[in-house]
């Protein structure tokens, strides 16, 4: 299966630009329009969840590191809500990556260090040493752990979004039989929905009415019009859009991989570089603690959750 990196969704925009969300100027919050409540603070004052140094695992770190005092982390410079994106000053950059990146350097005793750049220079990075380590939305797969180490911290999963009170569910091909269904191009949910659309046809039932379009706010645009029946995305698209705009709800959830495995997230670091074992127990530690769990909530992804981090799981099969 070809992997291909998810579409990178605006959704901030998304909301406030089909007019079912706001900002709340004193709180930089952003929720649903007229509800109650502080919403998802999106403003460069995070008030971001901090852990105690464990010198237990920080010793796992190797010495040149500990030294240092830093760990250099490397991020995909795409606006990507809740993963990675800028607060309302347009240069704090905020998320639920930065937040359990932070969590890990300070279980570890280190100060955290971001660098933003393209998706392909987060590995380039690696393998220049310039990053200690990537977390970025990074699926393990078969062909990157020959390169990579991963430590998990989150499941890869998408998710199909339809307007609020549609009463639709979807659990497999028959479910969007005969439906409209926009997905972006080039990604592996859209391998996937013309997989589905094709056991359709073979078992006798309509196909799927795939649509494309070239922005994120048109998807939204299209859901809200009626044009398209759902949305097919990244479910931390999904859930932040559905939390923040509140016309539209998640209804169904399933692996970025298919039914071929569930898709794993994870920090990801040069293979043999020493620090996997550190990064997955820095992660165990933050959830058992309950502090992992406090920033997945607080971005909409307790549904991602591990109970575990695993070294260099099963990843998706190679082509």
């Amino acid at each position: 299966m070809k992997i291909i990196r998810p579409l990178a969704a605006t959704v901030v925009a998304a909301a406030l630009l089909t007019g079912c969300s706001s900002a709340d100027a004193t709180t930089d919050a952003v929720k649903p329009k007229g509800a109650k409540g502080t919403g998802i603070n999106i403003g460069p004052d995070q008030n971001r969840i901090h852990e105690e140094k464990v010198s237990t695992i920080a010793a796992q770190v190797p010495e040149a590191i500990r030294k240092r005092g830093t760990l250099r982390f490397g991020a995909s410079a795409d606006a990507s809500p809740p993963l990675g994106f800028y607060a309302t000053d347009d240069k704090t950059r905020i998320g639920s990556e930065i937040d359990l990146a932070t969590l890990i350097a300070d279980t570890l005793g280190l100060k955290p260090e971001f660098d933003e750049v393209s998706w392909e220079n987060l590995f380039v990075g690696l393998d220049s040493s310039k990053f200690d380590a990537v977390l970025s939305n990074v699926t393990v797969t078969e062909e990157r752990k020959e390169k990579y180490d991963f430590a998990t911290y989150r499941l890869d999963n998408i998710a199909f979004e339809a307007k609020k009170g549609s009463g639709w569910k979807v659990k497999g091909p028959e479910d969007v039989a005969g439906k409209t269904i926009a997905v972006a191009s080039g990604t592996n949910q859209e391998k996937i929905l013309v997989d589905w659309s094709k056991q359709n046809e073979k078992a006798g039932r309509k196909p799927v009415d795939i649509k494309y379009f070239q922005k994120d706010t048109d998807y939204y645009l299209a859901l809200q019009s009626g044009r398209i029946d759902a949305y097919l995305g990244p479910n931390p698209s999904v859930a932040y859009h559905v939390a923040s705009a509140g016309q539209s709800e998640a209804i169904g959830t399933l692996s970025g991989a298919g039914s071929l495995i569930q898709g794993k997230i994870a920090a990801t670091t040069k293979k043999d570089s020493g620090l996997v074992d550190a990064y997955a127990a820095a992660i165990n530690h933050v959830i058992e603690d309950g502090s992992y769990a406090k920033v997945l909530k607080r971005w909409g992804l307790s549904g991602e959750a591990v109970t575990k981090s695993e070294i260099n799981p099963p990843g998706l099969p190679k082509v």
